[in-house]
């Protein structure tokens, strides 16, 4: 089993860095490959709308969001991490998300999904809410902890300190891992969920 593990703090060694190192650490234990991608520190733009990913397969911007999406599709589940500025992730995740999750067309159903957030103090149940949403429209079921899934800390480093918050990163990777584990023995004996044909309708006719 993979998990692809995204950072999207422009500190690769900031308190975002210090939660998904914590998750690392038990997936490592538990005999889950990982790869992290450092997303905060690039220069991504957002989603102009064009459309073209449905005739390239594709974005049209190629950067970062085209060379992560193959390791996206293999992977058995994505942790989205971010920091928190103004009760919201940091806009450069969002757009590599948005992206991402547009552009690349398999289906991801089943794939299992986290998100993690880091403020000083406040503002991360928004911006954790906000990191879910790409998840729950794409079918991925979510990973949860023992609490929203969030470190405090200001200081570089300083969530290390957030005994907490770092207990809910373990507890989040073991639940993560379960996760994955079951679904994949269901899918052996079961397959995947039967879909129906996609019933588009506009609020405007």
């Amino acid at each position: 089993m993979k998990v692809l593990l995204l950072n999207g703090s422009p500190r690769p060694n900031g308190n975002t860095a210090a939660a998904l190192r914590e998750m690392e650490q038990v997936f490592a234990q538990e005999g889950v490959e990982t790869e992290l991608v450092h997303v905060g520190g690039q220069s991504i733009r957002g989603c102009i709308g064009c459309g073209k990913c449905r005739e390239k397969g594709r974005c049209v911007f190629d950067d970062l969001v085209n060379e992560t999406a193959p390791k996206f599709a293999a992977c058995d589940g994505l942790v989205a991490g971010s920091p928190v500025y103004y009760a919201s992730a940091n806009a450069t995740l969002v757009a590599f998300l948005t992206r991402l999750f547009y552009s690349a067309g398999f289906d991801k159903t089943m794939k299992v999904g986290a998100s993690v957030v880091a403020a000083r103090r406040g503002g991360l149940s928004a911006a954790f809410d906000e990191l879910n949403k790409f998840f729950t429209i794409s079918g991925m079921p979510v990973a949860s902890g023992q609490y929203w899934n969030s470190v405090h800390g200001a200081a570089p480093g300083e969530a290390t300190g957030d005994l907490e918050g770092m207990q809910s990163m373990r507890t989040l990777a073991r639940n993560m891992v379960f996760l994955m584990r079951g679904i994949a023995l269901a899918k052996e004996k079961y397959g995947l969920p039967e879909r129906e044909s996609p019933q588009k309708t506009n609020f405007i006719r």
